[in-house]
């Protein structure tokens, strides 16, 4: 092959087979996805075999391309991992945070004033999406996650588990069929937060075993439209206890169910382990860690 690797091919094949998409692979990589199938095409006329297949579902490996995948990903990995860690030392002073919309409203933004005022020195970015964020590859410090703690290759410090309740009308429920246990939910129309997480995640913290009704139906960015659209009879809503306590106490909505809170369905505090060495992250973990604490006294 000579001394010479083309090292874009190489990428636009690991990429392309690490998203199952030129397409994906494309837009990861700056280019058009023309330009991606081009250089995939040149690799493998270099190597003078087949790595991909195309087809109406998306790309596949073929033997070649299976033997090959596996050390690519792990030599871009330690690349990444690499310029990772220069750029966590050319920004020394920030930190940057990702977190759901709904979190980042209600909890962390309303408090981060009294982290700035401890370090004023250190420049907080907050980035509010519902994407969940690959903290092998983007420049992001923490993750604030909710979820069941399973974070493989990721450090993850529980913090503070809401109590999450599925509420509905007692019309709605009064038409419908009985609801014995937590899997009996999957028999109604189920209303989704944005990313059509939470459902599924409740289920399997309820060791109940989701299928392709957890993420179906209507999704909302608030939590206040999903409270409204279970008050209008549209389906079970998974909220927050203290949104739902006037609607709940005025019998306006019902719980769907009264089935113990799993303690491991939480928000959690994630991060690669080199960035737990960072002065600003334990500042962080610090802090947050004092402000549950102060919130359970």
């Amino acid at each position: 092959m000579g001394a010479v690797l083309p090292l874009l091919a190489l990428r636009a094949f690991c990429e392309t087979a690490r998203l199952g998409s030129l397409k994906a692979a494309a837009e990861r990589m700056g280019v058009t996805p023309g330009a991606t199938s081009q250089q995939i095409r040149q690799l493998e006329d270099r190597l003078g075999v087949v790595l991909l297949t195309r087809g109406r579902h998306g790309v596949q490996l073929t033997e070649a391309g299976a033997s090959l995948y596996p050390g690519l990903s792990r030599g871009f990995g330690h690349i990444e991992s690499a310029l990772l860690d220069l750029e966590t030392l050319t920004r020394a002073s920030t930190l940057t945070l990702s977190t759901q919309p709904s979190f980042a409203s209600s909890w962390l933004v309303p408090r981060l004033a009294r982290f700035s005022a401890l370090h004023p020195g250190i420049e907080v970015r907050v980035q509010a999406t519902a994407e969940l964020v690959d903290l092998h590859r983007e420049p992001v410090d923490i993750a604030l996650r909710h979820g069941l703690g399973d974070y493989p290759g990721l450090e993850s410090i529980a913090l503070l588990a809401p109590v999450l309740l599925p509420v509905a009308s007692p019309g709605l429920l009064a038409s419908g069929p009985a609801l014995r246990q937590p899997a009996d939910c999957l028999d109604y129309p189920l209303l989704q937060d944005a990313d059509r997480a939470d459902w599924t995640l409740w289920l399997q913290a309820h060791g109940a075993e989701p299928d392709g009704r957890s993420r179906r139906g209507p999704s909302f960015d608030e939590d206040l439209l999903l409270l409204r659209a279970a008050l209008g009879g549209q389906g079970i809503a998974l909220v927050e206890s203290q949104l739902a306590e006037d609607d709940l106490r005025s019998g306006r909505l019902v719980t769907a169910g009264d089935w113990a809170w799993p303690s491991r369905f939480a928000y959690y505090l994630v991060a690669r382990k080199q960035s737990l060495q960072r002065p600003q992250v334990r500042a962080f973990v610090e802090w947050i860690e004092g402000e549950i604490d102060l919130e359970g006294a």
